[in-house]
């Protein structure tokens, strides 16, 4: 259901934004019209924070128009990175092998054709037949089980995500159907449009750590305008005290914000901080 509310009358504390979706266009680029409404935020005093289902390493294409405080929130809420240096992950929410091995067990039983991959703070690794959209160097081909053992090579590593791929399933439905079988071990969502499940450890996502960060400034979510396009961020949309879905957004995340912006390829994230700049400052 769609909460009927005006727009902000004060300008926000804090801006928190998507990327892929939203604030990027679909080539992956940040418009100029974007990069100068971000400096203008910064300028008139708004902290703007990006947050991803991306890893810190591909974090490259805003990592220069991210200013004062330099931090950003990648996977999912598993990692808040420092771009100003070098994209150093400073705090990390990961997910245990037990968990995770316990999410494998569930989700082989109910969708049997099922692959994973394991993302870690050092990179990401593969079973041999999940789709690798990103082959960093150094990734690990092997079974998930070899990948989550504690006897594996990249063992040391926390555990950030862990990934899901079925070939057949619908995306939402293998979303629904991944939640009823092991919701109760791990927080599972989606940002990709195939059937690619995103799973963190229990009590993770965008939100919460954004409400840590929130709280570590002093920030309430009342003072927090979000942006978003997939279900990856519902959670940050409904936490914040204004949000704003883009025209292209999936229906769950229409259904669930305040409002309604243009689509990332017209620069909706800028035109909203444009207008939003144009109010006073909040008490």
């Amino acid at each position: 259901m769609t909460h009927a509310s005006a727009f902000p009358t004060t300008r926000p504390r804090l801006i928190a934004t998507d990327l892929d979706g939203t604030l990027l266009r679909d080539d992956k680029s940040v418009s100029d019209r974007t990069v100068e409404a971000l400096a203008a935020a910064e300028e008139a005093g708004i902290e703007v924070f990006f947050v991803t289902g991306r890893p810190a390493r591909w974090m490259d294409v805003v990592a220069d128009h991210v200013h004062g405080h330099g931090l950003a929130i990648c996977a999912n809420g598993a990692a808040v990175v420092d771009l100003h240096r070098g994209r150093r992950i400073v705090r990390v929410r990961d997910l245990s092998h037990s968990t995770a091995l316990a999410v494998v067990k569930e989700l082989r039983t109910v969708a049997p054709e099922v692959h994973f991959a394991v993302e870690r703070t050092g990179g990401i690794h593969y079973e041999p037949l999940y789709p690798q959209f990103h082959l960093d160097p150094g990734a690990v081909i092997a079974s998930v089980e070899e990948l989550l053992s504690d006897d594996s090579e990249h063992a040391d590593q926390p555990v950030l995500k862990l990934l899901a791929h079925h070939r057949e399933l619908a995306p939402d439905d293998f979303l629904h159907l991944a939640r009823d079988a092991a919701g109760h071990h791990a927080e599972f969502t989606r940002s990709s449009p195939s059937a690619l499940l995103e799973i963190s450890g229990p009590g993770v996502s965008k939100a919460s750590t954004l409400a840590l960060c929130c709280e570590r400034r002093g920030v309430t979510p009342e003072e927090v305008v979000a942006f978003g396009d997939m279900p990856n961020d519902l959670e940050m949309l409904t936490w914040a005290g204004a949000s704003f879905a883009m025209a292209n957004a999936h229906p769950a995340v229409l259904a669930a914000t305040t409002h309604r912006t243009a689509t990332n390829e017209d620069d909706g994230v800028a035109a909203v901080i444009e207008r939003l700049l144009s109010l006073p400052a909040g008490a």
